[in-house]
């Protein structure tokens, strides 16, 4: 009887001119997923905000993976994550390139999704999730703008430059701005300024912030058991005695940022933060020659990090390195570059980890600027450190991804050797590569040391197009 019934079928289907006529499995429809289910109802724009936050979180999981394995932040010890990235081999058939372009469109089709459809459909819309909508649209241009030379703002569109998806995320948060003034919105505008290299907007919008809000922070959350998970607390740590990422020595007392919270909840990226603000106001100031605001702005940030929250966390599982044990810092008697006190001991006991902002600026740094090269090694060793794991020192080095393969096929106007599908790597940076992580490292003298410092680099640089946008 069985091999009746398949006999039957099989004469069914080759009977039709296609599979189709079979089963249509375009014509099945879930009532419970339709965009009906969403749009007009009441307080769907409220959950449609919900899913953006979601969108954010998935789009930050892709971007601080390459970002930071291609700054100088980390060492990839295993190839677990981006086999490329560590050595700045830029790939437009990187699927992880793919999949950072991806999240990032998504992320833009779905702000402009709530503005156009499911706001105006709701009717408990309300401005402040109208101007979260402008928000998240904004951030998907600003992100384009900070990790790709050219990326559409479209399906299938034309390429838009950097500079150009910096403006539009600047008329995003505008606009936001004009219904619900919130520090983030203040601060993300100031960014994309900063980057553009309009200083004084930039120092204008950087006060509007502050002015809200001194300490303000702005998180990119995380679901331990629903998703998405923190993909960055797991190389730094969920994955324990893989040891994957390595910081510099020199950035071993902020390391892992990100650790297990509960069995719920994974650890936040704070990527938008009042600390930043502050940082813009002093490399103003101090490119403007005026060292003792630079200062002020200096001492405030201390401030605000001195406030920030501190985690005490088992990290003995910490190897520096599982595969060669002993061969990086690993106690506070090592003493890096000449200073002392940046590497932790794990070994001993629970570490203080700063979970938002860490830095080891003091007030005697601060006090001894004498010139504006002191002052801008200071600013960017600081940002650093203040920033790590939150994928902006990628950008302070001036480095771009490229347009994936998908996008070079299927997009007429895109083609392979456009500007935005070759890597924008600076000359001062693509001649270093090799020595972005490189240490030397002695047990017995208990010494460390960089074989290159990369914020020296990009001071003396400070004239390039590329890097330090305010000289």
């Amino acid at each position: 009887m069985k091999k009746l019934l398949l006999i039957l079928l099989v004469a069914a289907t080759v009977s039709c001119e296609s599979f189709d006529d079979v089963v249509d499995f375009t014509s099945v429809e879930n009532p419970n997923l339709s965009e009906s289910s969403v749009v007009g109802q009441p307080n769907s724009s409220a959950i449609w905000l919900t899913g953006l936050e979601r969108e954010l979180s998935f789009s930050y999981n892709e971007i601080l993976v390459l970002a930071e394995l291609g700054s100088d932040n980390y060492v990839n010890t295993q190839t677990f994550f981006s086999q490329f990235l560590d050595g700045l081999d830029i790939r437009t058939t990187d699927p992880d390139v793919r999949d950072t372009q991806f999240r990032i469109a998504r992320l833009r089709e779905s702000a402009q999704f709530g503005l156009e459809t499911v706001g105006p459909g709701d009717p408990n819309y309300t401005d402040d999730t109208q101007a979260e909508y402008h928000f998240f649209e904004g951030m998907s241009y600003l992100l384009s703008a900070m990790y790709f030379s050219g990326l559409p703002q479209e399906e299938l569109g034309m390429v838009v430059s950097s500079d150009d998806n910096y403006s539009s995320a600047i008329a995003s948060f505008d606009a936001a701005i004009s219904l619900s003034a919130k520090p983030e919105y203040h601060l993300a505008k100031a960014r994309a300024n900063y980057f553009l290299g309009n200083k004084s907007e930039a120092v204008s919008a950087a006060n509007a912030a502050l002015s809200l809000d001194p300490d303000f922070a702005r998180e990119a959350m995380y679901d331990a058991n629903d998703g998405p998970t923190n993909t960055f607390e797991n190389a730094l740590y969920g994955r324990s005695t893989f040891d994957d990422l390595q910081p510099l020595p020199t950035l071993d007392f902020l390391d892992p940022k990100y650790s297990r919270l509960t069995d719920e909840q994974d650890p936040s990226v704070y990527y938008l933060k009042a600390e930043e603000a502050h940082l813009i106001l002093a490399e103003a100031n101090i490119t403007d020659g005026a060292t003792a605001l630079a200062q002020d702005n200096l001492r405030d940030l201390l401030g605000v990090v001195a406030g920030r929250e501190v985690r005490n966390i088992d990290d003995s599982v910490e190897g520096r390195t599982e595969v060669n044990p002993g061969s990086r810092p690993d106690n506070a008697s090592v003493v890096v570059n000449g200073r002392s006190g940046l590497v932790l001991d794990r070994q001993a006991d629970n570490v203080d980890v700063p979970s938002i902002s860490g830095t080891s600026l003091t007030e005697a740094e601060i006090a001894s600027i004498s010139s504006e090269d002191e002052g801008l090694e200071l600013i960017y060793r600081t940002r650093q450190e203040v920033f790590i794991a939150e994928g902006l020192r990628f950008v302070d080095m001036g480095i771009k991804l490229v347009i994936h393969e998908n996008e070079i096929l299927q997009n007429e106007n895109v083609s392979e050797g456009d500007p935005a599908t070759v890597a924008v790597i600076p000359p001062f940076i693509s001649s270093v590569v090799a020595d972005l992580d490189a240490i030397t490292y002695d047990a017995d003298a208990g010494t460390a040391t960089t074989v290159i410092d990369v914020t020296e680099i990009l001071v003396e640089n400070k004239d390039s197009e590329f890097v330090l946008p305010f000289n």
